[in-house]
């Protein structure tokens, strides 16, 4: 065959400018190893404009390297590493759309922070333009060279009878590559398969000169392969992520099995931060979440269980918002029912690790809302533990209604047997145990504050039935409640089954006081068989006769009878047993001596004793005496005279004193009580006169009409105005040391106004003795 040889230079031509083409002399036809095509060298001006583009672009980086995008505080860097609710926070920031995929959000995010970069931005912006033009320009040269060339080869060709096609599959290289990706997920090589993927989504599915359409199929099978190894311990979640939103991307809908098992294998164990060793995590399982709701057509459907786990990770990560959010959607939008089970770990993440017992009541709505009812919920384990986790919130916000109506509920439900609903609750965790027993602590002091006795007892009935432990204050104070109340049965009655417990080690020993505060009330009811009852069962518990208060108590019980005699034998066996006596025994013991028929004589006695004892008199002993001198006698109102005398004398010791420590004060004051007796034994002292048992003129009974005389007007005196200023100081010094004491919420401090129980039980005995006893 002969050549032209115009056609020969042609071609040789062609072939410096492409060296790809190959010319087969058998077929007299040139075949292209690629679509034919001429390559463009650049010029050397647009080489020149690169060079110094890609120059000024490095020194510019190398001193901004930590300056990029001043004006939003990120960097494209920064970007990439942020996850996907970390994403949607800065969107949020800065009032930019947070729709879309995880991709799409974060690739406007790095656009937010390259369009952030300031004046060195600018500069290689510029430079780039630039450049960009000239190369343009020089591609549209060598354009236009590329079809001078063609025509001519074309014409050499026509010239010479030789004709030219491109006989190449143009298609060839994306069928090989969709072959052997489906080839890599038959076999599950999953992380071949995910590279090979990424390259052809990079190779031609961003091809604006020649799309190709990627088959659903391809993307399917590569998520069918991740779901069959399991996200490989969560190391194939970024990939099955990436590959949802592509296929979404495509108007694909990612099938449902695989697009729910992704998700919920991106997730780790729900106690452990939720990744899998770094990988996955929730933020990747929302992305996935995201993406498969953005179908257009059949958004894929997500199962509860799925959504129920993701719940459950959140609120252990301590995202209770999101938590809830996500359960408001199932709930409320979804209209399907969520099992007890994520409401109970909603729950008790509200109440422990995040710490956050309000938003606990939103979760509790979300609970009604799907139609559980709260007194039939604590049939189950998770129902017992929403329940529980409420009766933590209410203690902790300080509702006790709440937490007692929480108990209730549970108190109501079937299928607990043998237990009931309420002990379940009560006692699902320490931390549940705690807060049923704070609330009804709390509860218990309300009651008494407003002497509720009956709702005291109840409530403290309602701890012994739902297994909790009553602390030995919650036992005191219904036990002086009632006793207080005078309730005597019911105070016995308690009293007896603390000791019960007591004996069973479920409960501590009753302490002294309790015995004496039960033994007066039956004392003051009358109720005698009790007193013996209770004094045996002290003997038992306590392995003592009683303590000084127990003793005022039997006093108490003969002063009423009048029995001095009685009165003098118990004291002396306290003063025998080692207990001495205190002001209010001699008070009552005095007490006995104003019943009729009145012994003033012995009331000067005990008076004489106790001093004698060194125990100070005070306002209230006197007064007893004034009134056991009452007698119509003039042995009586000489008594009264030189009592009164004692005790202005007594009054004018202590203020000459200066004692200002409650400790060594003595309330001795005469107050309107003992005016009240001073006159009547005036009236005593003149009715004598007229009577003639007492002489008028004589010195002696000028005195003691003197003595009763001062009394009478003692308020009016500059004495009673300095006693009452050293009894305010001391008042008030007193009350600076009882308020740094105080603490509140605790048994200690219970123990400390055990004293001031015990002397209100003391001044009692005597109130209720005479009433010359009335402080």
């Amino acid at each position: 065959m002969r050549f032209d040889t115009k056609a020969i230079a042609v071609v040789l031509t062609l072939l410096a400018v492409d060296p790809g083409l190959a010319f087969n002399p058998n077929g007299v036809s040139f075949q292209g190893k690629q679509q034919l095509a001429v390559t463009s060298r650049s010029s050397s001006s647009a080489v020149v404009v690169t060079r110094m583009s890609t120059e000024i672009d490095e020194d510019i980086d190398t001193k901004n390297d930590n300056k990029k995008s001043q004006m939003k505080g990120l960097t494209k860097d920064l970007v990439s590493k942020l996850r996907f609710r970390e994403v949607q926070k800065e969107l949020e920031l800065r009032d930019l759309d947070t729709s879309g995929t995880f991709t799409s959000m974060r690739t406007r995010l790095r656009q937010l922070a390259t369009d952030g970069e300031e004046h060195d931005y600018d500069k290689r912006k510029e430079i780039r333009v630039i450049g960009a033009d000239a190369l343009n320009n020089n591609r549209r040269t060598m354009s236009h060279q590329k079809r001078f060339i063609r025509n001519k080869i074309d014409t050499a060709f026509k010239k010479s009878g030789i004709s030219f096609q491109d006989d190449s599959d143009p298609d060839f290289d994306f069928n090989i590559a969709v072959k052997e990706i489906l080839s890599l997920t038959e076999k599950v090589h999953w992380k071949r398969a995910a590279r090979k993927f990424k390259q052809l989504i990079k190779k031609f599915g961003n091809d604006s000169e020649n799309p190709r359409t990627i088959p659903e199929e391809v993307f399917t099978e590569v998520l069918n392969a991740y779901m069959q190894c399991r996200l490989h311990g969560a190391r194939a979640a970024e990939p099955a992520r990436r590959a949802m939103e592509e296929m979404v991307n495509a108007g694909y809908t990612v099938p449902a099995e695989i697009a729910n098992t992704c998700i919920k294998e991106s997730l780790g164990f729900e106690q452990d931060g939720s990744a899998h060793e770094g990988f996955g995590g929730i933020d990747t399982a929302l992305a996935m979440l995201t993406a498969v709701e953005l179908s257009a057509e059949s958004p894929t459907t997500i199962f509860v269980d799925t959504y129920e786990k993701l719940i459950t990770t959140l609120a252990n990560e301590g995202s209770i918002d999101h938590a809830l959010r996500i359960l408001r959607e199932i709930v409320v939008e979804k209209s399907d029912t969520p099992s007890l089970r994520v409401f109970a770990d909603v729950a008790s993440a509200c109440v422990e690790g995040a710490n956050e017992p309000e938003k606990l009541m939103t979760g509790l709505a979300y609970v009604k809302a799907t139609g559980y009812e709260l007194d039939n919920i604590a049939s189950t384990v998770d129902g017992r533990g929403i329940l529980a986790a409420g009766v933590i919130a209410a203690e902790k916000i300080g509702n006790i209604g709440l937490g007692l109506r929480f108990l209730t509920a549970a108190s109501k439900a079937e299928g607990c047997e043998p237990d009931r609903g309420d002990t379940l609750v009560a006692n699902l965790s320490p931390a549940s145990q705690r807060a049923c027993t704070i609330i009804h602590r709390r509860a218990v002091m309300k009651a008494v504050e407003s002497d509720n006795w009956k709702l005291a007892v109840k409530l403290l009935e309602l701890m012994l039935e739902r297994g909790l432990t009553p602390s030995p204050s919650v036992w005191r104070n219904i036990v002086v409640l009632c006793a207080k109340l005078e309730k005597s049965r019911k105070a016995t009655s308690i009293l007896l089954d603390w000791v019960s417990l007591y004996k069973q080690g479920r409960a501590d020993k009753p302490p002294l006081r309790v015995f004496n505060t039960v033994v007066n009330a039956c004392e003051v009811c009358g109720e005698e068989e009790l007193t013996i009852q209770v004094l045996d069962l002290m003997k038992e518990t306590h392995e003592t006769e009683g303590n000084l208060i127990t003793f005022n108590i039997a006093l108490k019980r003969l002063a009423k009878q009048g029995n001095t005699i009685g009165c003098e034998g118990i004291v002396i066996g306290m003063l025998k047993a080692g207990v001495e006596p205190s002001v209010v025994t001699y008070t009552t013991a005095i007490a006995a001596c104003v019943a009729d028929p009145k012994q003033s004589g012995v009331a000067v006695e005990w008076i004489n004793r106790m001093k004698s004892r060194l125990v100070q008199p005070n306002v209230i002993t006197y007064n007893t005496a004034f009134a056991a001198c009452l007698d119509g006698t003039v042995e009586g109102t000489t008594r009264a005279s030189q009592l009164a005398s004692d005790m202005l004398t007594d009054v004018k010791k202590q203020v000459n004193s200066g004692i200002i420590d409650q400790g060594d004060y003595t309330n001795i004051i005469p107050n309107f009580y003992t005016r009240t007796l001073a006159k009547k034994l005036v009236k005593q002292f003149e009715g004598l006169c007229k009577k003639g048992e007492i002489d008028e003129d004589a010195a002696e009974s000028s005195a003691i009409s003197a003595t009763l005389l001062e009394m009478v007007d003692y308020l009016k005196s500059d004495l009673a105005e300095l006693a009452e200023r050293q009894k305010n100081f001391v008042k008030n010094d007193s009350v600076k040391e009882e308020v740094k004491a105080v603490v509140v919420e605790d048994d200690s401090t219970i123990k400390a106004s055990d004293e001031d129980v015990d002397d209100e039980l003391e001044y009692g005995i005597a109130i209720n003795t005479h009433r010359a006893a009335v402080v």
